[in-house]
């Protein structure tokens, strides 16, 4: 298990390299003079002679080779220095530690209702194969699979706000913000609820908790049908396996053949999934966010794009790199620990 988790944590730098220069490259395509961005903030650029532009990139470095354009950024990339985003007008990496704990709470809420509930709903359709239980798991998926997450939300959220007042969009309620600025009032993490319970503060945590309801809700709606329908169909395979037919035949209990033996062996797919999709949710849900004005990561990645933010673009494609790296290990050491023959390949 150890040499195993050390062959791929030995592999992380460099798949993080590749992703840095694959970003690099991107970059590339801009001109020089639109990469200064990533160095001189608008207002700065704006109030600069034409003349002056030539000394600008002798001074970034935007007229040396491209090995050493990569070797430089690089270096800035390691230590933080991404640049200015004009749309946060913020230094970006210091944008994105703002707006992280927004998308991580949301993430943090959606895990249990998207991956956990899920897979048991998926293996309880595949053991109860073409009962009504079945046929009902599996109309839920494959509609919340064919639903637009746009209009789900929309619709969820024109109900449950619009007509009946009870979960509202945004992180807290605007009675909420005074205390969250005020002196007595801590900020650990970010994320309000799990401050409002580190500061006793249990009115707070309910208002948070109170504005996660729909997102959650549409997040968990849309996204679970397909880790639901894979563990479905994996448990299915699983079930006719010799080794299950064997276990049942040695008078082991139903529930011991599907918890230890069939749901295991499932499992190794339904990890690929699920790992993945919670990188995607720690990346940023453009939709989801805008729909219900939480200003996370996807919301501010789509901010920038429109006003052709290069610096903020390009820091938030890194970060996502960075995110989704760090899942394919999760990953990994998931697999290790479901099937034992993964840790001796």
């Amino acid at each position: 298990m150890v040499a195993y988790l050390v062959r791929r944590i030995l592999l992380l730098p460099i798949v993080l390299l590749g992703v840095t220069l694959l970003i690099f490259l991107m970059m590339q395509m801009v001109s020089p003079y639109k990469r200064l961005a990533l160095y001189v903030n608008d207002n700065a650029l704006a109030h600069t002679r034409p003349d002056q532009f030539p000394q600008l990139l002798h001074k970034y470095g935007l007229d040396r080779p491209v090995y050493e354009q990569y070797a430089k950024w690089l270096n800035d990339a390691i230590h933080g220095r991404l640049g200015y985003s004009p749309s946060a007008q913020l230094e970006v990496g210091r944008a994105v530690m703002k707006y992280l704990p927004a998308t991580a709470e949301l993430t943090l809420f959606s895990i249990f209702p998207l991956i956990f509930l899920a897979i048991r709903m998926g293996v309880f359709s595949a053991v109860h194969q073409n009962t009504i239980g079945d046929h009902a798991t599996r109309i839920m998926a494959i509609t919340g699979w064919a639903f637009p997450i746009f209009v789900f939300g929309l619709l969820v959220l024109l109900i449950f706000y619009g007509a009946l007042g009870w979960f509202p969009p945004g992180r807290i309620g605007s009675w909420a913000e005074p205390v969250l600025r005020s002196a007595e009032y801590h900020q650990y993490t970010g994320l309000y609820t799990i401050d409002a319970v580190l500061n006793g503060n249990w009115r707070i945590f309910l208002d948070a908790l109170r504005h996660l309801v729909l997102p959650v809700v549409t997040l968990s709606y849309v996204s679970w049908a397909l880790i639901l329908r894979i563990t479905r169909s994996s448990m299915l395979e699983s079930l006719r396996q010799d080794y299950v037919t064997t276990a049942r035949a040695k008078g082991l209990a139903e529930k011991v053949v599907i918890q230890k033996h069939a749901r295991r062996n499932a499992l190794i797919p339904v990890a690929t999934v699920a790992g993945m999709t919670v990188a995607g949710l720690m990346g940023g849900l453009v939709i989801t966010e805008t729909i219900f004005n939480i200003h996370g990561l996807g919301r501010f990645a789509a901010t920038a794009a429109l006003r052709l933010d290069i610096a903020a673009v390009l820091g938030f494609a890194l970060f996502n790199g960075l995110v989704m790296v760090s899942a394919n290990l999760v990953v990994d050491v998931m697999y290790a620990l479901i099937d034992p023959r993964v840790r001796l390949g």
